[in-house]
């Protein structure tokens, strides 16, 4: 009776420990795919923030052209904006 419950308590460790070992290569399996899903993520994250800062780059570039444009146009309007803006930035900044 002894070696019936020695021999089923071995059969139930080892089912055990295959058991474990392919949750455990399930796990590993796994870890691969979430880093691939990661590192592709990243990418795409990168291509899009790429893609929002040449988007930004040209729109600076059309704002500092119609300010450009409008200073040939108007070059008193200009210089008494400029005068302003340094005059509050001052303000703000050297304030006593």
């Amino acid at each position: 009776m002894a070696t019936a419950k020695k021999q089923g308590s071995e059969a139930d460790i080892s089912v055990s420990k295959i058991e474990a070992r392919e949750a455990f290569e399930k796990l590993l399996e796994a870890k691969a795919h979430f880093r691939e899903a990661a590192r592709s993520a990243g990418l795409e994250l990168k291509e899009e923030a790429l893609d929002e800062l040449i988007k930004g780059s040209e729109k600076a570039e059309d704002i500092a052209k119609s300010i450009s444009d409008y200073a040939r146009e108007k070059p008193i309007n200009a210089l008494a904006f400029a005068f302003i803006g340094g005059y509050l930035l001052s303000q703000v900044f050297f304030k006593r």
